[in-house]
Protein backbone atom coordinates (compact mmCIF):
# COMPACT_ATOMS: atom_id res chain seq x y z
CA UNK A 1 0.00 0.00 0.00
CA UNK A 2 1.85 3.14 -0.78
CA UNK A 3 1.74 6.17 1.40
CA UNK A 4 -1.29 7.86 -0.07
CA UNK A 5 -3.60 5.00 -0.20
CA UNK A 6 -2.93 4.68 3.59
CA UNK A 7 -4.07 8.04 4.42
CA UNK A 8 -6.97 7.85 1.89
CA UNK A 9 -7.88 4.43 3.52
CA UNK A 10 -7.25 5.71 7.42
CA UNK A 11 -9.33 9.50 7.13
CA UNK A 12 -11.94 7.48 4.21
CA UNK A 13 -12.73 4.59 7.16
CA UNK A 14 -12.57 6.76 10.33
CA UNK A 15 -14.49 10.01 11.59
CA UNK A 16 -11.68 11.41 13.40
CA UNK A 17 -7.38 10.49 12.81
CA UNK A 18 -5.06 12.93 14.11
CA UNK A 19 -1.50 12.64 12.65
CA UNK A 20 0.80 13.59 15.80
CA UNK A 21 4.01 12.57 16.95
CA UNK A 22 3.75 9.94 18.86
CA UNK A 23 1.01 7.86 20.14
CA UNK A 24 -2.80 9.14 21.83
CA UNK A 25 -1.25 7.13 25.14
CA UNK A 26 2.42 8.57 25.31
CA UNK A 27 2.32 11.41 23.57
CA UNK A 28 5.48 13.14 22.12
CA UNK A 29 5.43 16.64 22.21
CA UNK A 30 3.27 19.66 23.81
CA UNK A 31 1.20 19.33 20.44
CA UNK A 32 0.20 16.04 20.18
CA UNK A 33 -0.97 16.03 23.91
CA UNK A 34 -2.64 19.49 23.51
CA UNK A 35 -4.67 18.15 20.76
CA UNK A 36 -5.53 14.74 22.20
CA UNK A 37 -6.49 16.21 25.51
CA UNK A 38 -8.92 18.77 23.19
CA UNK A 39 -10.29 16.18 21.66
CA UNK A 40 -11.15 14.17 24.36
CA UNK A 41 -12.50 17.28 26.40
CA UNK A 42 -14.58 17.63 23.41
CA UNK A 43 -16.62 14.12 23.50
CA UNK A 44 -14.45 12.16 20.85
CA UNK A 45 -14.89 8.30 21.86
CA UNK A 46 -13.35 6.97 18.39
CA UNK A 47 -9.61 8.97 17.90
CA UNK A 48 -7.83 7.27 15.63
CA UNK A 49 -4.01 8.56 15.61
CA UNK A 50 -1.60 7.94 13.17
CA UNK A 51 2.27 8.08 14.81
CA UNK A 52 4.31 10.43 12.12
CA UNK A 53 7.64 9.51 14.15
CA UNK A 54 9.94 7.90 11.80
CA UNK A 55 12.33 5.85 14.02
CA UNK A 56 11.83 7.84 17.01
CA UNK A 57 12.81 10.69 14.75
CA UNK A 58 10.02 13.83 13.06
CA UNK A 59 11.02 14.44 10.15
CA UNK A 60 8.98 18.13 8.41
CA UNK A 61 8.47 20.82 7.28
CA UNK A 62 8.71 20.36 3.36
CA UNK A 63 11.55 22.99 3.68
CA UNK A 64 13.68 20.85 5.76
CA UNK A 65 12.68 17.74 4.04
CA UNK A 66 13.13 19.10 0.75
CA UNK A 67 17.16 20.07 1.91
CA UNK A 68 16.98 16.38 3.29
CA UNK A 69 16.09 15.09 0.19
CA UNK A 70 18.53 17.34 -2.02
CA UNK A 71 21.23 16.25 0.25
CA UNK A 72 20.39 12.15 0.33
CA UNK A 73 20.00 12.64 3.46
CA UNK A 74 15.99 11.78 3.55
CA UNK A 75 16.63 9.04 1.48
CA UNK A 76 19.40 7.72 3.75
CA UNK A 77 17.00 7.91 6.93
CA UNK A 78 14.19 6.06 4.99
CA UNK A 79 16.33 2.91 3.99
CA UNK A 80 17.65 2.88 7.34
CA UNK A 81 13.96 3.24 8.98
CA UNK A 82 13.30 0.23 6.48
CA UNK A 83 10.42 2.02 4.35
CA UNK A 84 11.75 1.63 1.37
Amino acid sequence: MTPEDFIKKTVSDNPVVLFMKGTAQFPQCGFSGRAIALLKQSGVKNLITVNVLVNGQFVGGSDIMTEMFESGELQTLLKDAKVV
